[in-house]
């Protein structure tokens, strides 16, 4: 996918489009001195990270809110808050518990002047409200949902990027928690799913979050 297609498909305007090619720029050049994205990934950051993160947007109506966690490399959350730039009261919290990846995180988000605020943490410890919580390539299934059940519990939305084994991480999740999901087939690449989530409680004397 070019940036041309990537526009083409959001709509996104030049401003955004400068701000996500800078966004790529600056992904590139810390990959460079540490480890958030596979570098045989940054070629097609168009499609693989881009369009992966910015495909949530139509899932998730008109959220203004969201939390990443485990934001890393800032997808989906710095796509998002890219692309959200213009929506009023649109904020992004970026989560994650390394502090070089916050730091990344917070470079990015200062450069750019993005709706997003930078939390270095552990996700389940934040008290934060908001609309959709998120997060890609951070713990299976079953652990995720521990790290995104305060958010859930405080009405979130879940959305969660995952690969092709995203059913069978759901089913192992079920025997660890009630939930209530479904799954969505990526944009972006047809193996990969979308897991969203309405409601979640644990089973029997299961605590998490």
């Amino acid at each position: 996918m070019t940036a041309d297609e990537f526009q083409a498909l959001t709509g996104a305007t030049p401003e955004r489009m400068a701000e996500l090619e800078r966004f790529r720029i600056l992904l590139t050049e810390a990959n460079a001195v540490m480890n958030l994205v596979g570098p045989d990934s940054l070629p097609d950051f168009w499609n693989r990270h881009a369009w992966d993160s910015a495909q949530l947007l139509d899932l998730a109506g008109e959220a203004r809110t969201w939390a990443d966690i485990g934001a890393g490399a800032g997808f989906p959350g710095v796509v998002l808050a890219i692309l959200l730039k213009d929506r009023l009261g649109a904020t992004v919290w970026l989560i994650d518990s390394l502090q070089k990846r916050c730091r990344f995180l917070q470079t990015v988000v200062d450069d750019l002047a993005l709706p997003a605020k930078v939390v270095w943490g552990r996700a389940e410890a934040q008290a934060i409200t908001v609309d959709v919580v998120t997060a890609r390539a951070v713990a299976p299934l079953d652990k995720l949902l521990g790290y995104a059940q305060p958010y859930l519990k405080r009405g979130a939305q879940g959305l969660f990027l995952k690969g092709e084994k995203a059913e069978a991480e759901l089913r192992e999740a079920a025997r660890v928690w009630q939930v209530d999901a479904g799954l969505t087939v990526s944009r972006s690449d047809p193996r990969g799913r979308i897991v969203t989530v309405r409601s979640l409680r644990p089973r029997g004397n299961q605590h998490r979050g």
